[in-house]
């Protein structure tokens, strides 16, 4: 069910087994999340390859993303923005504990 109203910064777990993935609004070509990351990081040697674009910011705590297309990582923390294309591949290298990394993604496919 999706939330009429909250805070995306309450709510959020001492520990999470796999990051936390929160539906907040879904329309045919767009859906908006929250992602809670607890020293959560995409299992090595595997890439996000997504179908749509992205735009993400990241709300609270650290973290670290890293493109297949570019040969650093990129430090993040609370405000930071990256608008990713689709099909360019990413990977999140290492998020937060303390506090918990929670991201604020708008997944869009353009028609």
């Amino acid at each position: 069910m999706i939330p009429e109203s909250g805070n995306l910064l309450t709510g959020i777990p001492a520990n999470l087994a796999a990051e936390q993935f929160d539906l907040l609004l879904q329309t045919g070509a767009c859906r908006l999340e929250r992602i809670v990351s607890i020293g959560h990081a995409t299992p090595c040697g595997e890439w996000y390859d997504q179908d749509g674009d992205e735009w993400v910011v990241l709300l609270q705590g650290r973290a670290e993303l890293r493109f297949a297309d570019e040969g650093a990582t990129r430090s993040l923390r609370a405000g930071d923005f990256v608008w990713i294309s689709a099909h360019r591949r990413h990977r999140v290298e290492w998020t937060s504990h303390n506090p918990p990394a929670i991201w604020l993604a708008f997944h869009f496919v353009a028609r």
